[in-house]
């Protein structure tokens, strides 16, 4: 995991996970904590800005980053904090299981066999009431209910789903379909594909921009 400061262009920091094929990354609003999946690994690493007390320091406290690894399954790539800060989900593409960590004592909660094969993006909605996964494999995308922990429905996007984006009031989700060059708009009241933007090829991650 590198950070990059764009006013010198260049790295200033940087960690080694120690795990295989590390792949998302997110970081909190305070920037003292970074999450990462390790796809191969099939875990998930924690980094947190520590205060290591002097007995760990070499004398004197210090400020460092350490590592928290959970195992969970390979295959492990998009995943999402929820709304709370309480919990990471994240999305099997090997088994399509859910696996949920507890982020107050860093292990894992329980997982939930959502059947997501080829799972690719998962994305909470702003109410933290629903889950959305993407499958690149079968191109469907899936809604979770985080309460029941069920599937509420299943909506075939196309031959493959990726990057997620929902909107800020809930209403509406776009999905990148890179197979398809286009990015699906699902309404989320109606739990329905209500249009397509084409973009050209290979449509994958997603995000906002704001003009000025």
């Amino acid at each position: 995991v590198g950070r990059f400061d764009p006013s010198i262009g260049k790295l200033d920091w940087s960690m080694g996970t120690g795990q295989e094929r590390t792949h998302m990354v997110y970081v909190t609003n305070d920037a003292k904590k970074a999450y990462t999946t390790n796809y191969n690994a099939g875990t998930v690493s924690i980094l947190t800005d520590t205060l290591l007390p002097p007995q760990f320091a070499g004398g004197q406290p210090r400020r460092d980053w350490t590592q928290t690894v959970v195992e969970v399954s390979k295959g492990v790539e998009g995943f999402d904090i929820s709304p709370d800060g309480r919990q990471l989900w994240t999305a099997s593409a090997g088994d399509g299981t859910i696996s949920v960590i507890d982020l107050a004592t860093k292990k894992l909660a329980f997982v939930i066999d959502a059947k997501a094969l080829g799972a690719n993006r998962l994305q909470f909605t702003p109410d933290g009431k629903r889950v959305l996964v993407s499958s690149l494999r079968i191109g469907d995308l899936f809604v979770i209910d985080v309460a029941s922990r069920k599937e509420l429905k299943r909506i075939n996007i196309g031959h493959g789903a990726a990057g997620i984006l929902v909107e800020a009031n809930g209403s509406r989700a776009f999905v990148g379909c890179t197979p398809d060059n286009y990015v699906a708009v699902v309404d989320l009241k109606k739990l329905e594909v209500i249009g397509h933007i084409d973009v050209g090829p290979g449509p994958d991650g997603l995000a906002w921009a704001h003009r000025r």
